[in-house]
């Protein structure tokens, strides 16, 4: 603790009188009822002779004679003074240091001018130290010094006032206009209290009264000793009226500014004048760097930032309310968040942008194996951004099944463009304020995830991949569906209005890609904004390249293993493909890779091996018996039984479907988890076997004698589809006519009642999957002939692919001669 009254004094053990708190706060300004004033110089001892006293340093206040502070002492050489002393005498000379720094001060280190002072009463406060309640009695000068240690103590002389003279009427006239000064101000400074007031009007001796101003004047320290070593009471006269005028001059100014803004003086004009003082305060205390920074720093990031004119003027409003709202208030710290957003969006940042098509088909061959089609269109999307930069182009959607790489296209392009690229995830998306923003009107608002993810890019152009963009949900909250509407609208989101920014934002710029794994789930609305690009399924051999090209080096390299450590070979690969995933992607499949990976490099790691070739047997060590049995062609031909095909999320299937008769009365008995479209399809082909009987051969009374049932393997796959027409026809009309159907024969398409065969979808998938089966001949609907270049090369080279166009055809390429009897 330091020897400085200007210290508030804690709290003593044992309560203190009220003229111990009322001295605590001394040499606070003249605003103050620092201290008491007590009687004229007179009041001293009146000595005049030599006195040796201990001598208390005081580090940056002083007191005047006739005036009582509380001063806070705490050194330890200050301490024992007082302990030593006080019993045998209350008086103790008060002298400033020179430098407030010193810890132990000598006598070198003191102003030789002081004043004795009397300890009136001192109060403990624990280990904390003691405050003492002096009364400041004559002014002193110290002659020599007598002790040095513990502390000191020095010969001193009283140094009496030199009053004025009665007769000298120029010095009365100056003390007079030195009342006549103090009392002015006193009257201009609303807040000095009445005691104070009255204390002042009790002085009559002119020495007592500069004195007594001094010690309330807020003045430099400097200046106070300046004060303390005038013995002439008419110097001191001056020089207390010289520092009165500077300090009645500032009181006459804030009069009158108080005088002139009092009538329109409303509460929040108060709140900023008051805050306008508390920033003074902060000031002297070293409490800088309050809400005005804020501000200012605000103002100069949006001015950066280049705002446009509606911004701007909102960006002003925010600024002014923010200026005179406190920091406390939960306002404050939602308008600073709001300011600050505003001065972080790219209003004016493009990302620059080199379209290269060389460049961008080399960086679409390096990440995507295959997808011919896709990257076609791809390329033609990038071709026209390069013609016309300021385009508004098509907002693709990639349709496709998982793990085919519709995320990893949308990074390609970004890279193709140098743009930036972002994800936003909309699978289970339910609330609209996600795609809009939520409005300012409660703590923790924010704005929508466009705009996030634009602010965090710090670029109006980036490329962003809205994905699953099929699995948007919505409910109470609102419907994000629609709220994409305005997004993805070329011709609207040039002024897309977030709810939190609450002013327009260009998206003009943003390339939007979508994904999606189907389109039912899609409103039309939506679906109507987007350019379907299909992505289908990998083939075998596909994925086979996938994985040695890309799968297989980058599981290595996660694992630490090199090429030679873990040799793959193809049969492995095909053995992974075959056995151990079913899915249109490759994301299975690169997890079951991992799996074989991690199984070499256990045995690596344990020093068991050095190097591991991947065969089939490896295979079935790592991950064990095989997970999926897929359909084979049928390995004899028999009536009743066909094969068909099917199209699933995770590629074609093959699908042997049987039908047998027994003695019954012409009823229809369906299995296999069939959908109501199946079953449709099953109903559609009876009718069609029992009007062309008398074509096929077969004996009318037939139907009518037997019951029929059709069983559709694998009983526990729910199954459903409008393909399968032609294959329920086939069966039916084998199983009545006695022909077998070639195994080597697979087919898909709808039937009608006359006998058309109907177009259907996934031709690709399907062909894929009668080839993975060994079938040599699938016969498809004529209309579905155009799709036949778009088959892999392999489909077309290995089968024979028959375009029907009724069911006459298909019964001429599919049924076998009836066996002899």
């Amino acid at each position: 603790m330091s020897d400085d009254p200007n210290t508030p004094a804690a709290a003593p053990d044992a309560p203190a009188d009220a003229s111990l708190a009322q001295a605590a706060t001394a040499d606070t300004g003249p605003a103050a009822p620092a201290s008491t004033a007590a009687t004229p110089e007179t009041s001293g001892s009146g000595a005049t002779g030599p006195e040796v006293l201990p001598l208390l340093p005081m580090r940056d206040t002083l007191v005047f004679p006739g005036t009582i502070q509380a001063l806070s002492i705490g050194r330890p050489s200050s301490l024992r003074l007082l302990e030593e002393c006080l019993p045998q005498s209350k008086r103790l000379g008060l002298l400033l240091q020179k430098d407030r720094a010193a810890e132990t001060p000598g006598l070198d280190d003191l102003h030789d001018h002081g004043v004795v002072g009397r300890v009136v009463r001192m109060v403990r406060q624990g280990d904390q130290g003691v405050v003492i309640l002096v009364h400041g009695e004559d002014r002193m000068q110290v002659r020599r010094v007598t002790q040095t240690e513990p502390y000191l103590k020095a010969e001193i002389e009283v140094v009496p006032s030199e009053p004025i003279a009665a007769d000298d009427e120029v010095s009365e006239a100056a003390v007079r206009n030195l009342r006549a000064s103090a009392e002015k101000l006193l009257e201009l400074l609303p807040e000095v209290p009445d005691e104070m007031k009255a204390a002042f009007g009790a002085i009559e001796d002119a020495g007592a009264l500069t004195d007594f101003l001094g010690a309330h004047l807020s003045i430099e320290t400097s200046e106070k000793q300046k004060l303390i070593e005038h013995a002439g009471v008419r110097a001191r006269v001056d020089a207390v009226q010289a520092h009165l005028d500077g300090q009645l001059r500032i009181a006459e100014l804030q009069s009158k500014l108080r005088e002139n803004v009092q009538s329109g003086f409303s509460e929040a004009q108060k709140r900023a004048y008051l805050r306008e003082q508390l920033r003074a305060i902060q000031k002297e205390l070293g409490e800088e760097g309050g809400t005005e920074e804020q501000v200012e720093d605000l103002r100069a990031r949006l001015d950066k930032a280049g705002l446009p004119e509606k911004a701007k003027a909102q960006a002003d409003r925010e600024l002014k309310r923010l200026e005179i709202i406190p920091a406390a208030s939960p306002d404050h710290a939602v308008i600073t968040g709001y300011l600050e957003t505003l001065a972080e969006m790219p209003w004016n940042v493009l990302s620059e942008e080199s379209v290269d098509l060389a460049k961008a088909q080399e960086i679409l061959d390096r990440d995507h194996h295959g997808l011919a089609k896709v990257k076609k269109r791809l390329i033609e999307f990038l071709a026209v951004r390069k013609l016309n930069p300021a385009g508004r182009g098509p907002i693709l959607c990639l349709l496709g099944p998982p793990g085919v790489g519709k995320t990893s296209l949308g990074q390609s392009i970004a890279e193709a463009l140098g743009r930036s690229f972002a994800r936003i995830s909309l699978g289970g998306l339910r609330d609209e304020a996600e795609i809009r923003g939520h409005r300012r009107t409660y703590i923790g608002a924010m704005p929508g995830r466009l705009i996030q993810e634009l602010r965090r890019l710090g670029t109006r152009n980036p490329v962003i991949m809205l994905d699953e963009i099929d699995k948007l949900g919505a409910d109470f909250r609102g419907d994000p569906a629609s709220a994409l509407l305005e997004v993805l609208d070329p011709r609207q989101n040039h002024e897309f209005t977030d709810r939190y920014l609450d002013v327009p934002f260009d998206l003009s710029q943003v390339i939007f890609i979508a994904t999606c794994n189907t389109l039912d789930t899609i409103p039309g609305p939506l679906r109507d904004r987007m350019e379907i690009v299909q992505l289908p399924g990998y083939t075998e051999g596909e994925k086979l390249a996938i994985a040695r090209h890309y799968l297989v080096p980058r599981q290595l390299a996660e694992h630490g293993l090199s090429a030679d450590q873990c040799a793959w070979t193809t049969e492995a690969l095909e053995r992974v493909v075959e056995d151990y995933t079913r899915e249109a992607g490759v994301r299975n499949l690169e997890r079951q890779v991992a799996s074989v990976t991690r199984h070499v490099a256990a045995a690596v790691a344990k020093g068991e091996t050095t190097r591991t070739e991947v065969t089939p047997a490896v295979v079935v060590d790592a991950l064990g018996p095989a997970v999926f049995v897929r359909e084979s062609k049928l390995q004899t031909s028999a009536p009743g039984v066909v094969t068909g095909l099917a199209y699933t999320t995770v590629g074609g299937e093959v699908l042997h479907i049987e039908a047998i008769r027994y003695q019954g009365k012409g009823g229809l008995t369906l299995t296999g988890q069939l959908g109501d479209v199946m079953k449709e399809s099953v109903r559609a082909a009876s009718s069609l076997v029992r009007s062309r009987a008398g074509t096929l051969g077969i004996d009318p009374k037939a139907f009518d004698e037997s019951d029929v049932h059709v069983h559709v393997p694998a009983g526990a796959v729910p199954k459903d589809g409008p393909s399968a027409g032609i294959a329920m026809f086939t069966a039916l009309a084998s199983l009545f006519s006695n022909r077998p159907v070639s195994r080597d024969v697979a087919m898909t398409g709808e039937v009608t009642l006359r006998g058309l065969v109907l177009p259907i979808g996934g031709l690709k998938e399907k062909s894929i999957a009668a080839l993975r089966a060994g079938i040599k001949t699938i016969l498809i609907p004529k209309l579905n002939q155009k799709d036949i270049p778009d088959l892999p090369d392999e489909v077309r080279r290995k089968m024979r692919i028959v375009p029907v166009e009724t069911v006459d055809d298909v019964l001429a390429e599919a049924l076998e001669p009836a066996p002899a009897p």
